[in-house]
């Protein structure tokens, strides 16, 4: 917002008006033009600008009338089953449409579908593991292959049953929904209000939140629930008791968990939608947070015979409710190349509260999406968020400009590599031009750094960014968050947790995995470049001879090929590398962004100076990197294959070929005790 009163005080003006329309249309209309959640945050605005700016208060404003042990760290656990996702619709269409998928998959043998509809809460996914009755585990969903432990916490959940009711089976492993009633959330958030501690968005951060507690005490003190739903594993005896999913929901409540009162079995799925209906009318009074409505096809052989596609089984689906929505305000709009070579805008804007998290960029998709919404920057937009679906731009609020809104134009260049942009028939793969305008635009540069998926790989590797996979990095470009590795150092958790199926708990991993490698040394930066003909060892030659980056990107080709064991293909490999003004811009992206490159310390006459090792087999004292290291500070060097100019070749536990090599080149051994001694 403009420091500028007389902008502060238009902005005012025009909010109250904007809200004053919607509110008669609501109350006495009858005829509401946007949902609460924009109204509401609308008035968040005007109140946050009334409350810093006293001198333009009006009081006939609108406003003026409305148990056991902490632990250290929680360890990981193995699922035995994997806990499965849900595919998601958000219409009568889709609900209808997923139904038809079914149906063909079984072709002219489909069989009648029952079903089973049940709430779909907003909690945390639970798993719960009894033996001979007794609660032995729990853990939460985590990637669905592998959560966490966190059986200590979940004892404190009066709900979570520590021994079943008789008859039980010996085996059984229930899964459900840890949950915090709404009033318990509302009275939580009154007393960290008071003692000055952040706020829960929702019922749901605040049970997530309870249960990453690690002393047990806490979750105590946080009344949750567990509301089961499903039975991953029981004793193959009792299989005939759950030959429907509606029977594992009683079966459930005779072991003692409660379960969900609003369930009902329905033949069709017109009744089912019928039912989407009356529970999202009274959606508000339920004591717990929900989302939607699972829809189950009953029978589990045929959710057997179904199967899965991707994490998804395909006889259920869950029925989302209307997304909620919020307004806020585009700051700018920036573009990001994909891998395939298409040019996404990204919407930046005041970071805002929707549900339930803080968001502050979201994707316009492409420029016909731009030209559709007539946004430009410096608009007033509502923005929608829908469960885990990344934000989107839904709608420009025009009433609400002042005239000083920027368009938006369309690239005729590319934004990393500066090639020509065009639309393309069909996608990237072809040239053809035609008249029928294509919806993206591409880069048509093959080599465009921006489509480099294995130099991207290759930097967060040596940047040692392990968090983030190539599965990750290719999602990241897909939905235009990153066009280069540089984009990484910019992203929030708000930007992944955002993103369907990255929790809040793996969004956070992942920006502080990016953000504690922000510093990095001379010679790792060099290497994870990607220079042609530039290794490991030859970045820490170039690092250790240079000291810093500026000297190196100033250097000609001869003062490179200068260097010791640098001969002409490498230097004019790396002085062709710094020529590039692609390179250059992408290196200052980079320090723009945060990275600070570290200088290398020469050393000057170490005490190994001259001498070069190869390493083979493990050590007990140190790991391969710590030994290099070790190495390098004492003025010696590290090669990767034994040959007669090799000094040493250190030998620790089951040594491969290397040793062998060394004996045949006679080349001197060392064990683990006297290199040791050599590096004290």
């Amino acid at each position: 917002m403009s420091t500028d009163k007389s902008a502060i005080l238009a902005r005012i003006n025009k909010l109250r008006k904007e809200i004053s329309d919607l509110r008669y249309r609501y109350h006495v209309a009858d005829d509401p033009a946007v949902s609460d959640d924009v109204y509401d945050s609308l008035t968040r605005e005007l109140m946050q600008l009334e409350k810093e700016n006293p001198e333009f208060h009006d009081p006939n404003s609108i406003l003026s009338r409305v148990a056991g042990r902490p632990l250290d760290k929680f360890k990981k656990v193995q699922h035995s089953v994997r806990l499965l996702s849900l595919g998601n619709v958000f219409s009568e269409e889709e609900l209808f449409a997923w139904e038809k998928r079914n149906i063909k998959f079984f072709g002219s043998l489909a069989p009648k579908f029952e079903y089973f509809c049940e709430l779909k809460f907003d909690g945390l996914a639970i798993s719960l593991l009894y033996e001979d009755g007794k609660f032995v585990r729990g853990a939460t969903r985590g990637d669905g292959e592998v959560g966490e432990d966190i059986t200590e916490n979940l004892k404190m959940v009066a709900t979570v049953p520590l021994s079943l009711k008789a008859p039980y089976p010996k085996l059984l492993e229930v899964r459900g929904e840890a949950l915090m009633k709404k009033s318990v959330w509302k009275k939580l958030n009154v007393q960290n209000e008071k003692k000055g501690l952040p706020l829960f968005a929702n019922s749901r951060n605040a049970a997530a939140g309870s249960l990453r507690q690690l002393d047990p005490s806490l979750t105590r003190e946080r009344e949750l629930d567990f509301m089961a739903y499903e039975i991953a594993q029981i004793d193959e005896s009792w299989k005939d008791k759950i030959k429907l999913h509606s029977l594992k929901h009683d079966l459930l409540k005779k072991f003692g968990f409660m379960t969900d009162s609003n369930t009902k079995k329905i033949k069709n799925l017109n009744e089912v939608y019928k039912f989407i209906q009356e529970i999202g009318k009274i959606r508000d009074s339920l004591l717990f947070g929900i989302d939607g409505v699972v829809v189950n096809i009953d029978s589990t052989e045929v959710y057997e015979r179904l199967g899965v596609v991707g994490k998804d089984p395909r006889a259920v689906i869950a029925y989302k409710f209307p997304a909620e929505r919020a307004t806020t305000i585009v700051l700018d709009v920036t573009l990001n190349v994909g891998r395939t070579g298409v040019i996404t805008p990204l919407a930046h804007f005041r970071p805002t509260l929707v549900a339930g998290s803080t968001v502050s960029k979201a994707t316009l998709h492409n420029f016909d999406q731009i030209e559709r919404l007539d946004l430009r920057i410096g608009d007033t937009v509502v923005i929608q968020k829908a469960g885990d679906v990344i934000p989107e731009v839904v709608e420009v609020l025009k009433k609400l400009r002042s005239g000083k809104e920027k368009k938006i134009k369309i690239p005729t260049k590319c934004p990393v590599c500066e090639s020509e942009v065009e639309q393309l028939l069909g996608g990237p793969s072809t040239t053809l031009r035609t008249t029928d305008r294509s919806v993206a635009y591409y880069c048509v540069n093959k080599k465009c750094p921006a489509k480099n998926r294995r130099g991207m790989q290759h930097f967060v590797n040596v940047f040692e960014i392990y968090e983030v996979g190539p599965k990750i990095l290719d999602r990241l470009k897909e939905e235009g968050l990153i066009s280069d590795s540089a984009d990484l150092f910019t992203l929030t958790e708000a930007d992944l947790s955002g993103l369907e199926r990255f929790g809040e708990k793996s969004a956070q991993n992942i920006v502080a995995s990016i953000q504690e490698r922000k510093k990095v040394l001379l010679w790792r930066f060099l290497f994870a470049l990607g220079i042609m003909h530039v290794g490991e060892e030859t970045a820490k030659d170039i690092a250790n001879n240079f000291g810093n980056l500026k000297k190196i990107m100033n250097a000609s080709a001869s003062q490179i090929n200068s260097i010791e064991n640098i001969g002409p293909v490498v230097s004019k490999s790396v002085y062709d590398f710094f020529q590039e003004k692609t390179n250059l811009h992408f290196i200052e992206k980079l320090e723009n962004n945060g990275v600070k490159i570290e200088n290398a310390k020469k050393v000057e006459n170490g005490k190994l100076t001259g001498k070069i090792f190869v390493l083979t087999g493990t050590m007990q004292a140190l790991s391969r990197d710590e030994a290099k290291m070790r190495i390098n500070s004492l003025g010696g060097k590290v090669a990767s294959s034994v040959s007669k100019n090799t000094s040493f070749v250190v030998a620790g536990e089951n040594s491969g070929s290397k040793l062998t090599e060394a004996k045949k080149l006679s080349v001197e051994v060392l064990d683990e005790a006297n290199f040791l001694k050599m590096i004290s």
